[in-house]
């Protein structure tokens, strides 16, 4: 897992900016009274309750494969970033819409609210430093792909959920301001709690985002082409391969994958020979695309991939 390294920075930058937002958040409350800003420390004690997780999943995710598990533990990661994406619904959104509908049936004025834009104008700076570092390693990843691409094809939550995160909290910052600053000006502090709900709005459309992406993730999603055309280039090139028919891949971590491969050996081989290009693929697919940890490989003709192939695509389609 040493390619995580990136990760747990961008996690770790998210974990200490948070929680240091959320103390200073519910003091502020405390002072103030601040429907927006009770929602925004939930917010924020949320997020860092979900970079916790991460962490956690990608420990537990290192783990190698055992008796129990034998293709390894790599979708411990998926697993808690489904997880992330529920707690940003359940308790970030629903506990913000909830703070919302009471100061609106109940509106109490804000008190020090200049107490308010101090610390709101210090979480969007911490925030958006965390954001920075977030953003620079998703840059890394995605390469010239879009931006939504970039998110559908990654096979590492890790990094665009805390990107997300961090991204849902600067709108949250902007409408808890908004909020608070009508509130004082058009002396209506239902506007207060409007802002909460807005803030609930917010995250719950990140939260349903993620967990769409954490599901594909989690119920196994193929290697990108260009890695399943690497695969075939390798095995065609050894002088026992007649031909490398397909290969059927899943990604069981951001860098394990599982392959399948299907291959119509050279029609004089023996037993033994076979097994030593079977051999001799592995050891090269082990040395060039070490992403791949589990090789399986089923002798075929063409003729049978292609029905195999074809049923697939018709059981998609």
């Amino acid at each position: 897992m040493a390619g995580h390294g990136g990760s747990r920075t961008v996690i770790y930058a998210a974990l200490a900016g948070n929680l240091a937002i959320a103390l200073t958040k519910f003091a502020a409350t405390f002072f103030t009274g601040s429907s927006a800003m009770l929602s925004e420390g939930v917010h924020s004690l949320v997020d860092t309750g979900n970079g916790g997780l991460l962490l956690y999943g990608m420990h537990r995710a290192a783990r190698p494969a055992d008796s129990s598990h034998p293709l390894g533990h790599g979708r411990e990661l998926y697993f808690w970033s489904f997880i992330v994406a529920l707690l940003v619904f359940a308790l970030g959104a629903g506990v913000s819409f909830y703070e919302g509908i009471i100061h609106i049936m109940a509106p109490e004025p804000v008190a020090n609210a200049r107490v308010n834009y101090i610390v709101l104008g210090l979480s969007f700076l911490f925030e958006g430093s965390s954001w920075l570092v977030a953003l620079k390693e998703f840059r890394k990843q995605k390469g010239k792909q879009g931006w939504l691409q970039a998110v559908q094809s990654s096979k590492d939550p890790s990094v665009y959920t805390v990107l997300f995160e961090d991204s849902a909290a600067l709108l949250g910052l902007a409408v808890a301001f908004a909020g608070i600053l009508a509130a004082e000006i058009f002396e209506m502090p239902e506007l207060d709690g409007a802002a909460s709900i807005g803030i609930s709005l917010i995250l719950g459309t990140t939260a349903i985002f993620l967990a769409r992406e954490s599901k594909g993730l989690l119920i196994g999603e193929p290697a990108s082409p260009e890695v399943q055309r690497k695969v075939l280039a390798i095995v065609q090139q050894d002088p026992a391969v007649q031909r490398a028919n397909g290969v059927l891949t899943v990604h069981m971590g951001p860098e394990e994958i599982v392959a399948g491969l299907s291959i119509e050996f050279e029609d004089h081989l023996s037993a033994p020979e076979i097994e030593a290009c079977v051999e001799r693929i592995e050891a090269r697919l082990k040395k060039e695309m070490p992403e791949i940890t589990r090789l399986f490989v089923k002798p075929q003709t063409s003729g049978t991939w292609e029905k195999r192939r074809k049923l697939i695509e018709s059981a998609s389609g």
